[in-house]
């Protein structure tokens, strides 16, 4: 089970972190994937912490839910609610959706993000693609969708977003229903040991992060 790094800028500021010294924990700790949140900043914040994150991280790096910063990324994270208002901004089935995300059917024009018109066909995923869910009947409506990973949970209660559906170790047999990776997500912490491809682990490592500087400071001052 690898670690999956959830870089929340909000978490950032509430530890007084940077976002070199999230990456180098995040690295540290063998994390095989990135991904960047940011609810609050506007398009080019986000593109400019987009790119300072590329300088100190070199695997796979996800963004979450923003389209227009996927030219700069390896992939997306989707929600369901996001999911379901993108189909029907760009009139596309989920399934088309997904398909042309992973695909690399798309373009950005004068700075919005277009779906490229095209037949469906077998063609080498360009972007990891993964989808939230929280339940049975979710994760069957994925095993159908064209992913490279679903997230599942919450795991436990965490303070970064709302989390009204805890799982707890229900998410166990849940897992097994996945025919795509699984990254279980909500609450969890670094050292948790769940039968998971992946594990998304945010405020932990900003937490360990936060140790490791106090100590770098108290060291520096003896």
């Amino acid at each position: 089970m690898a670690i999956y790094a959830l870089l929340d800028f909000d978490t950032l500021q509430k530890y007084d972190i940077s976002i070199k010294d999230f990456c180098l924990t995040a690295k540290g700790l063998k994390a095989k994937i990135l991904q960047y949140r940011d609810k609050n900043s506007s398009l080019e914040e986000k593109k400019q912490r987009l790119l300072e994150i590329k300088k100190h991280w070199k695997k796979p790096l996800i963004i979450n839910d923003t389209l227009e910063l996927l030219p700069f990324a390896d992939g997306i994270h989707i929600g369901q609610e996001d999911l379901q208002h993108l189909c029907e901004k760009y009139n596309l089935s989920d399934f088309e959706l997904i398909y042309a995300l992973r695909n690399g059917k798309w373009k950005m024009e004068k700075g919005k993000f277009k779906f490229l018109s095209s037949s469906l066909s077998t063609l080498h995923s360009k972007f990891i693609v993964g989808l939230s869910t929280h339940n049975k009947e979710e994760i069957l409506k994925a095993n159908k969708l064209p992913l490279n990973y679903i997230g599942l949970g919450a795991y436990r209660p965490t303070s970064t977003k709302e989390t009204p559906n805890i799982l707890g170790k229900k998410i166990i047999e849940l897992i097994k229903y996945s025919y795509h990776p699984v990254a279980v997500i909500g609450g969890v912490k670094i050292y948790d040991k769940i039968p998971s491809k992946f594990k998304v682990v945010g405020s932990d490592i900003c937490r360990l992060t936060s140790i490791r500087l106090k100590k770098k400071k108290i060291f520096k001052k003896k």
